[in-house]
């Protein structure tokens, strides 16, 4: 365990102007240009502590709460919460700063699983994580209950779509707003 790390080792934050041009149609900044820092910062806050490359193989809980606009400095602030074998959590937090009226406002919380790769691209092994604060447990153990939670949940998701009968359950599209037109339906109407 001597080449633990402790979780400021490889702390990050990230801040960068929003320009005119990271901004859609209705003057927000695009969501994909906040998903592209947040997978910059995770790979950077996982790497420093892996001591390697890293790719990202998830992403979690990805709700913006609040919109970013043009011209407010984003900070993208990351942590490593947990680390396995040769895969790394990093927990993003995103502000935005309003440099006018000095507001920030806390416009998403993300957990991007990252793995650790050696030169020929096979996993490697992560330097396990020193855990010095209350809050730094905190953070690895809700890392792991999210862990378990996200693995019974594939297996929900697995057992539904493969045991979904759909004319059993078709009732439940009644309230919805789609239209269905299978043409065996409509071929059951002609006869």
């Amino acid at each position: 365990m001597d080449n633990a790390k402790t979780v400021n080792y490889s702390r990050t934050t990230i801040t960068e102007l929003m320009i005119p041009s990271y901004a859609n149609f209705g003057g927000k900044i695009h969501g994909g240009i906040l998903l592209s820092l947040m997978d910059k910062v995770a790979y950077v806050c996982a790497a420093k502590h892996s001591g390697t490359y890293v790719v990202t193989v998830s992403v979690d809980n990805v709700e913006f709460k609040q919109p970013v606009e043009v011209g407010e400095l984003v900070s993208l602030h990351a942590s490593v919460n947990y680390v396995g074998n040769s895969s790394l959590i990093v927990g993003i937090k995103v502000v935005a700063e309003n440099i006018k009226t000095a507001s920030v406002k806390h416009t998403n919380t993300s957990y991007f699983t990252m793995v650790a790769k050696d030169d020929h691209g096979k996993l490697t092994a992560v330097p396990p994580l020193i855990l010095e604060s209350d809050e730094d447990i905190r953070r690895f153990l809700e890392a792991l209950k999210r862990k378990e939670i996200k693995s019974s949940y594939k297996e929900l998701l697995h057992d539904a779509k493969t045991c979904m009968e759909i004319d059993e359950n078709l009732h439940l599209l009644d309230a919805e707003r789609c239209i269905v037109k299978r043409e065996k339906d409509m071929q059951s109407e002609w006869i």
